[in-house]
């Protein structure tokens, strides 16, 4: 009897060891898809990535347009037609032709070129963001997408084992050597694993869907189930890590860079406050001597309902306003960065425990009661409870592990450091 209980509970081991090496829903010898590579394929198809693009793009138009200069305007004019006396015809008509060109003052052109130079940098800087937003989402799909394979990996194992000990315990009633309210607990224990493992399996194939869905690809191959357990080194027992600041970051550069578009606009403002001249030559005609004449006009606007003054009131305030902003920007970044260095301390700290001792000592006492459950020292009951704790303590270690790495990633995220400006080059 002995022997029999030994080989049951020796093959659920055997049957764990290797389903913890299959990957759901991946063919033999596929390739892995890391994270790096769902993160590439991603970017190539995201929506987002593609507006950030086309609004560089678009800003690049901007500045280009910010820096023509305006066209001349073809003028022709026709005096003294159609009146009375001897200007009753066409025959004492006079025919003027030419052109007016408008002279930019103050500024304004290079004024403009600033404000298209500096969106083309907050462009810029719009895109990188959506890239690393994109980083961001695909990284929480993806450790989703392994983390839930990992618990399908785990609730498979324990049905096995609910499975086999079902087995074992019909073997020990059928001996004389049990009641058979054991079979029954452990038929119940088996129909809720199963009930379990087919949960997780809907769940790990909609992660995988999600996953799939936002890369732009079918997934063919398995995924790196390696990347839950990669940990930073326990350097400290106690205490935080060293704080992080939020200089250099994407998001305080894109305040900057609202800040650059703001002054800017007050360099325009002051520009246009100086009045442009329209000037041009024209030749005119006078039909009645058929002779020519040259006409040189001078434009200039009188500035007096509007003077400029209400536009750079306007810009003033604006960049009073961009300045706040910045400021609010700093403090909510340097905030946002030291609660996610805490929640990723404390996720590495929760992940280390509950994957480290915490597992091993869950592991140990459910072989202790499984050996003493087949030599007939422990109940029923302790076994129960023994695998019951090693299950639980299963599914926290993967929760941690999973925790950790999105707060590892969300870290990444908003620590993300700001490229120098392309210049639309």
């Amino acid at each position: 009897m002995k022997t029999v209980l030994a080989a049951l509970l020796a093959a659920a081991s055997c049957a764990a060891t290797v389903q913890a090496q299959e990957v759901p829903g991946a063919p033999y010898g596929a390739v892995t898809l890391t994270l790096e590579d769902a993160i590439a394929a991603a970017g190539g198809s995201a929506p987002a990535v593609d507006a950030g693009r086309a609004g560089v793009d678009a800003a690049v138009a901007g500045r280009k347009v910010a820096g023509l200069r305006p066209n001349p305007v073809a003028q022709g004019q026709i005096e003294n037609v159609m009146g009375t006396g001897p200007y009753s015809g066409i025959g004492s008509n006079e025919t003027t032709a030419g052109f007016m060109q408008t002279l930019e003052l103050g500024g304004k052109r290079s004024a403009r070129v600033a404000v298209a130079t500096a969106e083309l940098s907050r462009a810029e800087l719009q895109a990188a963001i959506i890239a690393a937003d994109v980083r961001l989402h695909v990284t929480q799909l993806y450790v989703e997408a392994v983390s839930a394979e990992r618990r399908l990996i785990a609730a498979k194992d324990q049905a096995r084992i609910a499975a086999d000990a079902l087995r074992a315990a019909g073997v020990r009633v059928q001996a004389g050597r049990a009641s058979p309210l054991e079979k029954q607990r452990a038929d119940v224990v088996r129909v809720n694993a199963e009930a379990n493992a087919e949960r997780q399996d809907r769940l790990a194939r909609t992660a995988r869907t999600n996953l799939q869905r936002r890369i732009g690809r079918a997934i063919d191959g398995p995924l790196d189930a390696a990347l839950l357990d990669r940990l930073p080194p326990a350097s400290a027992p106690y205490g935080p890590s060293a704080p992080i600041g939020p200089q250099g970051t994407l998001a305080l550069a894109a305040a900057d860079a609202d800040l650059a578009i703001a002054d800017a606009g007050v360099r325009l403002a002051k520009a246009n406050r100086t009045p442009n001249i329209d000037v041009g030559p024209s030749v005119r005609r006078l039909e009645a001597t058929k002779d020519f004449a040259a006409v040189f006009t001078v434009s200039i606007p009188l500035q007096v309902f509007d003077s400029g003054s209400a536009a750079l009131a306007q810009a003033g305030a604006q960049r009073t306003q961009a300045e706040a902003n910045r400021r609010v920007t700093a403090l909510d970044i340097e905030q946002a960065i030291t609660n996610a260095q805490a929640d990723a301390d404390n996720a590495a700290t929760t992940a280390r425990a509950a994957s480290g001792p915490a597992l091993q000592a869950a592991q140990e006492a459910a072989r202790i009661a499984r050996i003493g459950y087949r030599e007939g020292k422990f109940s029923q009951l302790d076994l129960l409870d023994a695998e019951r704790t090693l299950a639980e303590i299963r599914i926290v270690a993967i929760d941690a592990l999973a925790s950790y790495q999105i707060a590892r990633a969300q870290l990444e995220r908003l620590t993300a450091p700001a490229a120098a400006p392309q210049g639309g080059n």
